[in-house]
């Protein structure tokens, strides 16, 4: 099937980063790549393709906000020959003892996002077991594993949700997550996420600032390629 909105202008490898912000793609390709070639720009989803440090080929291809841009991004991905895709991305805390740019390896996605549900999901959907391990190991001493929600909105929630996102065992909250482990336990490919605390929900929101935002990309991404690399 030819990708409607994915349009390869370079090769895809099979293992894959997804972040959700184009501009974070660019800064990990700048990064973790030697000679990046855009893979895709079309819809300002941009992608790109180039030799790690492993000297294998990767793909940095970005997926946009929510879980509907993701899962088109996503399914596009693995028909044009991805099979291992894990999602870099930010996550707001709620679990008290996370700290700012620190790293959180999901086990699993609790999907109260509509995506997830449409694919067929249950209400917690497991990160894959062996990319956990190796996230794990690859995040290092300082990073959390535990689960996460999924949900459609970034603001103007229902009141006093992020109470329940806790009270279901919940460390922190993100959008894309649940979609990703639900096409991969559909497609079955191999899939996993590792998040960066960039906002502290609890009690007030507060946010990361834009220097530590960027240094903590850096390691973030670092420590995904470590995981496909092994």
């Amino acid at each position: 099937m030819t990708p409607i909105h994915v349009h390869p202008t370079a090769p895809l490898a099979e293992r894959v980063l997804l972040p959700g912000d184009p501009g974070r793609a660019l800064r990990l390709a700048e990064a973790l790549l030697e000679a990046p070639r855009m893979f895709n720009h079309n819809r300002g989803l941009w992608g790109y393709t180039g030799t790690a440090a492993d000297g294998e080929p990767l793909t940095i291809q970005s997926t946009g906000m929510g879980g509907p841009s993701a899962a088109i991004v996503i399914a596009e991905l693995h028909d044009l020959g991805a099979r291992r895709l894990v999602r870099v991305g930010t996550c707001g805390a709620l679990a008290p003892e996370l700290a700012f740019g620190q790293l959180l390896v999901v086990s699993e996605a609790i999907g109260l996002d509509g995506t997830s549900r449409a694919l067929g999901a249950g209400e917690r959907i497991a990160a894959g077991a062996p990319l956990l391990d190796r996230l794990r190991a690859a995040a290092g001493s300082g990073a959390v594993a535990g689960p996460v929600v999924s949900t459609d909105l970034f603001y103007d929630g229902p009141a006093r949700e992020e109470d329940t996102w806790r009270s279901l065992g919940a460390l922190a909250v993100e959008m894309e997550a649940a979609t990703l482990f639900a096409l991969a336990a559909r497609r079955e490919f191999e899939a996993g996420a590792v998040l960066l605390v960039s906002d502290l929900l609890v009690p007030a929101r507060r946010r990361i600032e834009a220097d530590a935002l960027l240094a903590a990309e850096l390691e973030l991404g670092a420590a995904a390629l470590r995981a496909l690399a092994v």
